[in-house]
């Protein structure tokens, strides 16, 4: 796939998981990265300065992916920081995962606000920019989850599946514009997210998966470099899902 050298990105919840991996692979293959935290600052500025220790490029900005205001704010201070951006990668996401008949209205709307709203939020922050250069590249971490559903995770399950939705329809809006926006759908990660989860549930799910192993947060992050590079450049409104029959 290359260098990413002279690349900027941007990474929303980078700070753990997937997002770390991804936020590690892109710095190692020479891109600057951003990437946004909620709460932890210690968490964040040890990952920072690990990175930088190592010179690589890395700035991390607090915010809340659900807040219209906070997104635009970031992506200007990333614009600022970095004199343009070509890779954003809409990664941060949150579980309150119950059965429907238990599942509050909070449950509900806090997990549609940071994993859908988040999405929408920082793709149109950075459309206009990338609009204006003629080139980017968006990479959406949807879940295996939005394409067949999970019990337990209607408000997960739907998010997710609104983001498949959301990354196809801006790709055919920025596509006459040389701006790529695909997806990857990940199944069950081996991830903090993942510890939540009933050990007998986590077995049922990997019995599942053709390979019958979980995935690691590295190997998502090269299916987000493959669209964020340039190998990717002949597709978009793409959705690359997770392992299962």
């Amino acid at each position: 796939m290359g260098s990413f050298d002279g690349k900027v990105a941007l990474v929303t919840g980078g700070a753990r998981g997937i997002g770390k991996a991804i936020v590690v692979t892109l710095s190692e293959a020479g891109a600057a990265v951003a990437f946004t935290y909620k709460s932890s600052v210690a968490v964040a500025d040890k990952f920072v300065n690990e990175l930088r220790s190592k010179g690589r490029r890395v700035y991390a900005y607090q915010s809340d992916a659900a807040s219209f205001v906070d997104s635009a704010t970031v992506v200007e201070r990333v614009l600022k920081d970095c004199g343009h951006l070509d890779i954003l990668v809409n990664n941060a996401g949150i579980t309150r995962d119950r059965l429907l008949i238990r599942m509050t209205e909070h449950d509900w709307d806090e997990v549609i606000d940071t994993n859908l709203k988040g999405a929408f939020n920082y793709c149109k922050a950075v459309s206009r920019f990338m609009i204006a250069q003629r080139r980017g590249k968006i990479v959406n971490v949807a879940s295996i989850s939005g394409v067949v559903g999970n019990a337990g995770q209607a408000n997960y399950s739907a998010a997710k599946a609104g983001m498949i939705g959301l990354t196809k329809t801006i790709a055919k809006e920025l596509g006459s514009r040389n701006i790529q926006v695909n997806a990857v759908a990940p199944g069950l990660v081996a991830t903090d997210m993942a510890k939540g989860v009933d050990v007998s549930q986590l077995d049922d799910m990997a019995s599942i998966i053709p390979m019958k192993l979980v995935a690691q947060p590295e190997e998502i992050a090269e299916l987000v470099m493959f669209f964020a590079s340039p190998a990717s450049d002949y597709v978009t409104g793409q959705v690359l899902p997770g392992q299962y029959d």
